[in-house]
């Protein structure tokens, strides 16, 4: 099993100095991410769809075997609410092809005021092209039902697991053959820093669910003072204490800890 470990975006003003060396303009922050990380989760396209072009230019600027997981529109999770799917996925599927072979999995993140509807979710991974790894974050408990997990299975798309405050906010449910996880906020000082019997924890916990051979894709979404990055490099020894497999990490520049 390969753990994919990167970081939600790379656009950070705050990581001057932390992953981007102080004289890093900041047109080339992609490239020097991708030397330190394997995987970048894209929430760029949540707030705004990028072109086609654009997404043709990350795959242009990033090495073979980088993975880009995409935010979905929040036109279709958040204004839509999932309603009539058809045009807002197609479109962002027909751009986000421009990624070739660095297109990894497509995250759909429910708003909080999103109840359960089984039915809608449903028609809505329906729409993604056959082959489409789709993970879903609700964020309204009223979708953890039985129903809800049925449907997941049935559609090969993954439950996110999801972490704020050092505690999993969603059901463990292991729906597909691969996994994708994304820690929001931790306890740890600095805020909003994870301690590492935190990581330590969900490094077992992706262990003990996952077999050998299946993917999991794990991305630190607490971004401010750079904890993400720090977060990410104590996770990855985490992992690696297991005895699983994990993507690289940034060495080297003073924050593994």
């Amino acid at each position: 099993m390969t753990v994919l470990l990167g970081t939600s975006g790379w656009q950070y003003k705050d990581w001057r100095g932390v992953l981007y060396p102080p004289d890093r303009p900041q047109r080339l922050w992609l490239e020097e991410y991708a030397r330190g990380f394997a995987t970048v989760e894209s929430n760029a396209a949540f707030y705004r769809l990028p072109e086609e072009k654009t997404f043709a230019d990350w795959r242009e600027r990033t090495p073979d075997g980088f993975v880009m997981a995409v935010k979905a529109s929040r036109y279709l999770t958040h204004i839509k609410r999932l309603r009539t799917p058809e045009e807002p996925v197609d479109r962002l599927m027909s751009r986000a092809a421009a990624l070739g072979p660095r297109l990894g999995p497509v995250l759909l993140q429910l708003p909080p005021t999103l109840r359960r509807d089984a039915g809608l979710l449903d028609a809505c991974l329906d729409c993604f092209p056959a082959g489409t790894r789709v993970a879903v974050e609700p964020r309204h408990d009223s979708w953890w039902t039985e129903e809800v997990r049925a449907v997941l299975e049935r559609r090969g798309a993954a439950l996110c697991w999801a972490d704020r405050g050092s505690r999993p906010v969603a059901p463990l449910w292991r729906t597909t053959d691969w996994g994708y996880v994304r820690f929001h906020e931790g306890r740890a000082a600095p805020w909003p820093r994870y301690g590492s019997k935190a990581l330590a924890t969900w490094a077992r916990r992706i262990a003990d669910t996952w077999p050998d051979r299946a993917d999991v894709y794990a991305y630190f979404n607490n971004d401010p003072g750079g904890a993400a990055v720090r977060d990410a490099t104590v996770f990855a020894r985490a992992v690696a204490a297991t005895g699983r497999a994990v993507s690289r990490t940034p060495s080297g520049r003073g924050f593994a800890g």
